[in-house]
Order: C-alpha cells, then structure tokens, then sequence
C-alpha cells in the first residue's frame, strides 16, 4: 500500500526525497524550539520570560530568529561572576585604602567629610570631637560620645565687671574702646 503523493508527485523516489526533508524541518523546529528554550533559562532570570521566548519559538524558524536578536548577550553565570570579581577588586581596594565617593567616583580619603570634587556629605563629623563617623557607629570611637546625641554644652562663666584700672590700654591693637570715640576726648593726630 503506498502512501498519499505529497504535492501531487507520484514517483515514489521523489515523494520519499520530500518526505525526508519534511521530517528534517519539523526535526529541527523542534530543536530549534528545545535550543531556544535551554538558551533562555541560561541568559533570563524570570520564568515567565523563559516561557514567552519558548513559546515565541514555536512560530517555525521565525520565533527563534526574533529570540535571538533580542536574547540578552551574555549568560547569567557569567553576569554573578563579574559581579563577584568586582566585589573582590573593591574589597582588595578597601584593604589598601583606596576610596572613591559613591556620587562621582573620585578618589577621597576614609577621613574626608566631604567630596573634594562634587561637594557631596560622605560622613557626619562627631558633635564632640569633630572626627569623622561611619554611618553604621552608635558611639564615636575616638571620644566616647553618643553618635546623636546632643554635644554637652560649653561651660558658662560670670564675667564680672571690670573697674577702670582693669581695663586694658586704648592704644592696644585689636581693642576698641566701648566707650567709643566721644569719651576719649580730642584727637591728637
């Protein structure tokens, strides 16, 4: 019993040689279907991605051509990697000293308050000491103080009112008479 005559075509040679290559293409959808659908779960995070670029490949030949010129270029093993290298690179640069602000990349000491460049806060100075504070710190280091908490207040002493004779000379530089210049009397200049 022979099989239907695809195309209308008869000869038995030809009608296998069209079979053959039928299978062939619905074969390699199918793994063009698989290969899309094992290159998405390597390259995308999100699941429900995986599925539309699976799905998308189900349009013969089509589908996986679109997912592959819009697939992410790199492999997500390889983004943690560069992630992770960068985190070591930062740390060894921590353990030599070597600091960047956070807004504009530019090279600061661990001591500066600001960035020299853009102006930006880097840390609060201690309401005590003055020294520079980490974020993270409940206490200042240096002083002891309570980082904010409100700075003691300075002592206050009486002034006692000085007597004529305690006052210091007019012609002394830096001191300006409150009397002002009425009381001195005449000018001898």
């Amino acid at each position: 019993m022979l099989a239907p005559a695809v195309f209308g075509i008869s000869n038995s040679g030809i009608n296998l040689a069209i079979d053959l290559l039928i299978l062939f293409l619905v074969v390699l959808w199918i793994a063009l279907v698989y290969w899309t659908y094992a290159d998405a779960r390597r390259r995308i995070a999100d699941p429900m991605l995986v599925g539309c670029a699976t799905a998308a490949s189900l349009f013969p030949f089509v589908g996986t051509l679109v997912y592959m010129i819009v697939r992410p270029p790199e492999y997500l093993d390889d983004v943690r990697e560069r992630e992770l290298e960068m985190q070591a690179a930062e740390a060894r640069l921590a353990e030599l000293g070597y600091h960047l602000c956070p807004h504009c990349d530019y090279e600061v000491e661990k001591d500066f308050l600001r960035c020299p460049n853009c102006m930006r806060k880097l840390k609060d100075p201690c309401q005590v000491c003055g020294k520079p504070l980490d974020p993270m710190w409940k206490i200042c280091p240096f002083c002891e103080a309570d980082v904010g908490a409100a700075p003691p207040a300075p002592r206050r002493t009486r002034r006692r009112p000085q007597s004529v004779s305690e006052r210091p000379v007019a012609g002394a530089t830096g001191f300006v008479d409150p009397a002002g210049p009425a009381e001195r009397g005449p000018s001898t200049t």
